[in-house]
C-alpha cells in the first residue's frame, strides 16, 4: 500500500482513537502516514512518556522531556476529552460534555490506570502535569526516609531511582511476595534486580504486607509517620509512596462492550486485534487481553496491526496476525544500572544502562511525536 492510486478506496472512512498512550500514538502516526482520516482522543493535551515517569519524580528538570503536545503533531486530528461511551449501534465515540464523533473503525487503546508518580491519568495542560511531577520531587527532598510499597516492576524502578538521585536516604521496598519485578521475566534476572537494589542500599521487606494502606496518607511527607506490617514490623517513615493497584482503564468502553470484556476489564481480541465479535473495533495496548508483558512496545506493535488490518481489510487481503514472540523487558535502575533480557536470554547490566537506564528512551518519542526535544 501507500501508493495514490489507494487513496480513492479510504473515502469515507474515518477511524477514531481512544487512548493516546504508547499504542495511540503509534496507531495515529501509521493512520497519518497511510492517508486515512482519523481523530485521537485523549483526556490530556500531551502525550505522556511514562517509562519516565518515575525518573521526572526524583530529578529535578526531567518532566519536561516526558510530556509531548499533540496538536503540534496531530493539529485538528487531536481531540482533548474524556470517552465515556461507545454507541456501537450509530458508530458514535460519546465524550464528556455530550460531545460525539462518528467512526467507521475504532481503535481502543485507553491503557491501565495506577497510582502517581507511575501513572498521570488525568485531565490536565501538559504544564501543570510537569509542575505536579516538580511538586512531587520536593516532597521526596523533604524525607529522611521514604517507603515504597509494591515489589513489581514500578517500585522496584522506583526504589533504585530514589536510592540513586539521593543515596544518603533511607529507603525500604515492602512487597507482598518473596520474588521481586515480573513474573514474566527470567527468575535470574528477577535475583540480579533484587542484588542491584541491595548494592545501592535499598531495605527489602519480602513477603510482608502494610497494614490498612488504604488509610495511610501518600505522596506527601509528614516525619516520623508509623507503619505496620502484617508480620508486626513496626516502621517509621516520613513519605510512603504506592505502586501497587493497576487496572485497565475500561470506563470508555464497559458499558457498551461488556461482553466482549475479561475479569479484568481487557477487551478480547483475536489474532487480528478484533475485538471479540466486532470486525471494525480493534483494542490495543494494556486493554487487550493479550497473554504478555504490558509493555509501550507491544502496545506499538499491537497498533501496527490494527491499522494495517483497517487498510486489509478495506481493500479485501489478508489480515495480519499478532504473534506474541520471545520476552524481551529492560528495567532501568536508576541512570547508571540496570537489568534485562532480550529474547529469554539474559543482558549483561552495563548493556542495558547503556540502552534504557541513561535516559529512558526519551528521544524516541519525541523522534516518534517528530519534535524537538527540550534539553
Amino acid at each position: 500500500m501507500g501508493g495514490q492510486a489507494s487513496l480513492p478506496s479510504f473515502n469515507g472512512v474515518h477511524v477514531v482513537v481512544v487512548g493516546g498512550g504508547f499504542g495511540g500514538i503509534a496507531a495515529a502516526q501509521e493512520l497519518k502516514v497511510r492517508g486515512l482520516s482519523f481523530t485521537l482522543i485523549d483526556m490530556r493535551d500531551a502525550f505522556h512518556h511514562n517509562v519516565g515517569a518515575l525518573r521526572a519524580s526524583v530529578q529535578p528538570g526531567f518532566a519536561v522531556k516526558t510530556f509531548i503536545p499533540f496538536s503540534e503533531t496531530f493539529g485538528d486530528s487531536f481531540v482533548q476529552g474524556r470517552v465515556v461511551g461507545v454507541d456501537l449501534k450509530r458508530q458514535m465515540v460519546v465524550l464528556e460534555g455530550g460531545r460525539e464523533i462518528q467512526f467507521t473503525h475504532l481503535i481502543l487503546s485507553t491503557g491501565t490506570d495506577g497510582p502517581f508518580p507511575g501513572k498521570f491519568n488525568t485531565t490536565a495542560t501538559y504544564q501543570d502535569a510537569i509542575q505536579v511531577y516538580e511538586d512531587f520531587i520536593k516532597q521526596i527532598e523533604a524525607a529522611d526516609s521514604v517507603l515504597v510499597v509494591g515489589g513489581g516492576a514500578t517500585g522496584v524502578e522506583l526504589s533504585a531511582e530514589i536510592k540513586t538521585q539521593y543515596p544518603a536516604k533511607k529507603v525500604v521496598l515492602i512487597h507482598s511476595r518473596v520474588e521481586l519485578a515480573d513474573r514474566d521475566m527470567l527468575p535470574s534476572v528477577r535475583r540480579e534486580a533484587k542484588q542491584v537494589l541491595q548494592e545501592k542500599g535499598v531495605e527489602l521487606l519480602l513477603g510482608q504486607k502494610v497494614n490498612d494502606l488504604s488509610q495511610l496518607e501518600l505522596n506527601v511527607t509528614k516525619k516520623n509517620m508509623t507503619v505496620t506490617t502484617d508480620r508486626g514490623e513496626t516502621l517509621t517513615i516520613d513519605l510512603i509512596i504506592s505502586c501497587v493497584g493497576l487496572k485497565v482503564n475500561s470506563a470508555a468502553y464497559a458499558t457498551n462492550l461488556a461482553t466482549a470484556m475479561a475479569d479484568n476489564g481487557a477487551l478480547r481480541v483475536n489474532k487480528h486485534m478484533q475485538v471479540e465479535g466486532h470486525s471494525n473495533i480493534f483494542a490495543v495496548g494494556d486493554c487487550a487481553n493479550v497473554d504478555e508483558p504490558k509493555m509501550a512496545y507491544h502496545a506499538e506493535l499491537h497498533a501496527a496491526v490494527a491499522v494495517n488490518n483497517i487498510i486489509n481489510s478495506l481493500t479485501e487481503k489478508t489480515l495480519m496476525s499478532y504473534d506474541p514472540g520471545s520476552i524481551t523487558m529492560l528495567m532501568a535502575m536508576g541512570r547508571d544500572d540496570g537489568v534485562g533480557q532480550f529474547n529469554g536470554f539474559k543482558l549483561p547490566r552495563f548493556l542495558v544502562a547503556l540502552g534504557k537506564s541513561r535516559d529512558l528512551l526519551v528521544w524516541r518519542s519525541w523522534k516518534n511525536m517528530q519534535q524537538k526535544q527540550p534539553q
